[in-house]
């Protein structure tokens, strides 16, 4: 009984140990694919999902949602997130178009 409940103790913390990082994961391949639905390149697109969901919350990350649709251009995309009124996701996300842009973010290159 008692290596049956250590047993599951164990299983319990594997679990909430590699939860977030799965919870990420998902998370940015969902930016990832709104981004690429939106008009964003592919290697723009894996550039700004990393930066994104390393520093947006899920909360935000949802409100990104909303834009998703149309493809337009980068600016045009950049654009469609002000409407959200979210300073923090604006900041996020213009400063990931521009530093993904120009090869200047961490892992832009690839």
């Amino acid at each position: 009984m008692i290596l049956r409940l250590l047993a599951i103790a164990l299983m319990l913390g594997v679990a909430v140990y590699a939860a977030p990082s799965v919870v990420s994961a998902v998370a940015e391949y969902r930016v990832r694919s709104g981004l690429i639905e939106a008009g964003v390149s592919e290697r723009n697109a894996d550039c700004m999902a990393r930066r994104m969901v390393k520093r947006l919350t899920i909360t935000q990350l949802r409100k990104l949602e909303t834009v998703a649709g149309t493809k337009q251009s980068l600016g045009g995309y950049i654009e469609s997130v002000r409407k959200i009124g979210d300073g923090e996701v604006i900041a996020v996300t213009a400063t990931s178009a521009l530093l993904c842009r120009a090869g200047l973010a961490n892992g832009s290159q690839r």
